[in-house]
Order: C-alpha cells, then sequence, then structure tokens
C-alpha cells in the first residue's frame, strides 16, 4: 500500500503466512505516483479481499502513521464502470493484478464508506483507505474517494 499524507519516506512490511505481503511508504503522492512508486519497487497498489488482509494492513499502517491519514491501495472505478450503491466497494474494483488474482469484490463486512463516493458512469475515480488517529477499533477506517 502506498501513501499520501507525510513528507519524510518511513517503510514498514508486513507478510501473510501464504507469502504475500504488505509494505507502506509515506510520501505526498497523488494516486498515479503512489501507483509509479509501488511499480518502480517491483510492486502494485495493494488490494483486500478478506478481513484477516485487513487486520494485517490495518496493523501495518497504524505502525507507520502518527495521526490520520489517506492511503492509497489499488482501488479505482474505471469510465466505463457506474456507482453501485448495492456493492460494498460501490462498484470500484482492485487494480494491478498481473495474474488476475484480486478480488473482485470484498465481503459485506469490508464495504465501510468515510463518505459514499460520488455517483458518476462518465469519470474514473480512485478510493483510499483512510484512517482514523489512532485506527485501534474496527471503527477507526473507511475507504474515502
Amino acid at each position: 500500500a502506498c501513501a499520501l499524507g507525510r513528507p519524510q519516506p518511513p517503510t514498514a512490511v508486513r507478510c501473510q503466512e501464504a507469502g504475500a505481503c504488505f509494505s507502506a511508504h509515506l510520501a505526498n503522492a497523488s494516486y498515479g505516483e503512489a501507483r509509479s512508486a509501488c511499480g518502480r519497487r517491483r510492486g502494485h497498489l495493494a488490494w483486500v479481499g478478506s478481513e484477516p488482509e485487513l487486520q494485517l494492513l490495518l496493523a501495518l499502517l497504524a505502525e507507520v502513521a502518527a495521526g490520520p491519514g489517506l492511503f492509497w491501495l489499488g482501488l479505482k472505478r474505471n469510465v466505463s464502470a457506474c456507482t453501485d450503491g448495492e456493492q460494498p466497494l460501490r462498484g470500484f474494483s482492485w487494480e494491478g493484478s498481473v495474474d488476475g488474482a484480486a478480488p473482485r469484490e470484498v465481503p459485506e463486512a469490508l464495504g465501510r464508506w468515510v463518505k459514499e463516493p460520488v455517483r458518476s458512469c462518465i469519470s474514473a475515480r480512485c478510493a483510499g483507505l483512510r484512517l482514523a488517529a489512532a485506527a485501534t477499533t474496527d471503527r477507526d477506517w473507511g475507504w474515502q474517494e
């Protein structure tokens, strides 16, 4: 996961038992810049497909983030996709998978939005993971367009 919001570039890494790893790189960057920075590190913006993955990512981000922040993950809605309020990701999907491994959707429990995304079918949009100050409870996070 690449992050937006801090001038210094601290880095932390957490790995799943299956071998996939998340790393956090704090920098003031746009979604496109974060995606490029991850690519230069031979990775891609992270995606989350399960509650255990989310918990691992939240623990990692809490380790490096001293306060609230918006962290870019590979969550994007393409121009041809419409906002869908009935889906947890609201029509957004995960990008960056080279082998099609990115989950298309997430469990309902992971469909928490800080603010509902703008309803649209004509513009590409990005979303990130917004953390509250300490992110110590399950209510301290949400997706944000």
